[in-house]
């Protein structure tokens, strides 16, 4: 392993006060386009691991720990697996597409932010039932639950977020302009704004934002770790950024990582983050339980690697190959 070239940023940084809930953002023909994935060259290495179809067009994975089953979104489906095997249970017919895919909570429901019909639907494991049906705002891109259940959705194109109880709304943030990725600590929830380019901080019981922070040059995607830290994906500028929410919601480092990081998860038994480099067709892991975040060996993927997920009680990793339709089964990382 390889230790990394990091910048740890050891000021006390700042957070900004709480603003209203309806602030208005830049108008965004001022601001930068998207960050997007690097389209993924034809793959000179075989795969890491094996391979399985699962279907047009792959992308959003997540694992249920208690159930031992993947779930991964394709063309207008959720294609159910066993973790173990890979075997294909069954397919779970949806109303139009998704990008990403999170867990309510382990044992399910899976959330499925579906962006053709502006729904946020709840898939239940292990019968792949759809629960519930929340029309939310427009081409939802993501959601997360915080503590206590309440469920955030970023609307990428409504320039909105929503707070989601039950199945009732109970709070519409439009302080955003691009909102996307998502990604909850308690009664926080980080949130990735891919036009301004920052790092919002919403309080869940206070349904207020309480913080907005620069986040690289193109952020794209989020995760928590059991610290109690978030992970930001700074897909443009190449790497990935590290922020506390505790004491002070601030920057704590950021890791270089040439090959346009983009897919992020992390897995909290090996204290590990996973990313995926579209660009050279790679997933490589992060070890954040050193003194300094340590580089593992990249291993090799499928074609366009968009989106990565673990099971953190084996550390078998899936990565989707959105473009060749195929689940990329990697066993045996430690």
């Amino acid at each position: 392993m390889t230790v990394l070239t990091v910048a740890l940023i050891t000021g006390c940084g700042s957070s900004s006060p709480a603003v209203p809930t309806s602030t208005g953002s830049p108008p965004a023909l001022r601001l930068p386009p998207a960050a997007e994935p690097a389209p993924a060259p034809v793959p000179t290495a075989p795969p890491a691991g094996r391979t399985v179809p699962v279907g047009a067009a792959p992308e959003g994975v997540v694992v249920d720990p208690r159930t031992h089953i993947v779930a991964v979104g394709v063309r207008d489906a959720l294609t159910l697996l066993d973790a173990t095997t890979g075997a294909v249970l069954r397919t779970v017919p949806l109303p139009g597409g998704l990008r990403h895919l999170q867990l309510a909570a382990p044992g399910g429901p899976v959330l499925v932010p579906d962006e053709d019909s502006n729904q946020l639907l709840r898939v239940a494991l292990p019968g792949g039932e759809i629960t519930s049906r929340v029309v939310t705002g427009r081409a939802p891109h993501d959601a997360t639950a915080a503590a206590g259940g309440t469920v955030f959705v970023a609307d990428e194109l409504g320039h909105s977020v929503v707070a989601v109880r039950g199945e009732e709304i109970v709070h519409t943030f439009t302080d955003v302009t691009q909102p996307a990725g998502l990604a909850a600590v308690g009664d926080l929830v980080g949130l990735v704004d891919v036009r301004e380019n920052t790092l919002d901080v919403y309080d869940a019981q206070r349904m207020r934002r309480v913080a907005q922070l620069p986040a690289g040059a193109g952020p794209t995607h989020v995760v928590a770790d059991k610290r109690g830290h978030l992970a930001v994906v700074d897909t443009r500028g190449g790497a990935v950024l590290l922020y506390a929410l505790a004491p002070a919601i601030r920057q704590i480092g950021r890791v270089s990582l040439p090959g346009t990081p983009y897919g992020i998860t992390y897995d909290p038994v090996r204290d590990r983050l996973w990313v995926t480099l579209t660009a050279l067709n790679e997933v490589i892991g992060l070890n954040l339980g050193a003194r300094e975040p340590v580089l593992a060996t990249p291993l090799p993927t499928v074609r366009q690697p968009n989106t990565v997920a673990v099971d953190s009680a084996t550390g078998r990793l899936f990565v989707t190959g959105t473009a060749e339709g195929v689940l990329e089964i990697i066993d045996g990382v430690t």
